[in-house]
């Protein structure tokens, strides 16, 4: 696999993190957890349910020390998730991602989440109240 990085750039592959100083291309000759600087949430960038699920399987990627409290969070906000959305299309989607979880596919979890992540400000914004 080739990742191809900018300038100051960075990189969370298998718990490092890794910054660029020049355009660079690199070859992943093996398995790796890997997460692109422009794919990772910051903590006060969980704003919403969604978010916060997404947080936590990023940080079963990124920080393979955290990996069992942040499985504990994520199953925990996974069930509260499934059984609070009405929708038959998101939480179908929320199973699939803990499915992709369980089988240790957390990119493609991540990835799943972030599709979701419209789906749900159409909900949250529905429900919010509307200013005069």
């Amino acid at each position: 696999m080739l990742i191809s990085l900018k300038p100051g750039e960075r990189i969370f592959l298998n718990g490092a993190v890794i910054r660029v100083d020049r355009k660079v291309t690199i070859e992943l000759l093996n398995d790796v957890a890997f997460l692109l600087e422009s794919h990772v949430l910051q903590v006060e960038d969980t704003t919403t349910p969604m978010r916060q699920l997404y947080f936590a399987v990023q940080t079963m990627l990124i920080e393979p020390r955290k990996g069992a409290a942040a499985q504990a969070v994520f199953n925990g906000q996974l069930a509260g998730l499934m059984t609070s959305f009405t929708n038959d299309a998101l939480v179908a989607a929320l199973a699939q991602v803990g499915e992709f979880v369980q089988a240790g596919r957390l990119f493609e979890a991540l990835r799943a989440i972030r599709r979701l992540f419209m789906i749900e400000a159409g909900i949250l914004g529905a429900d919010a109240p509307k200013a005069a």
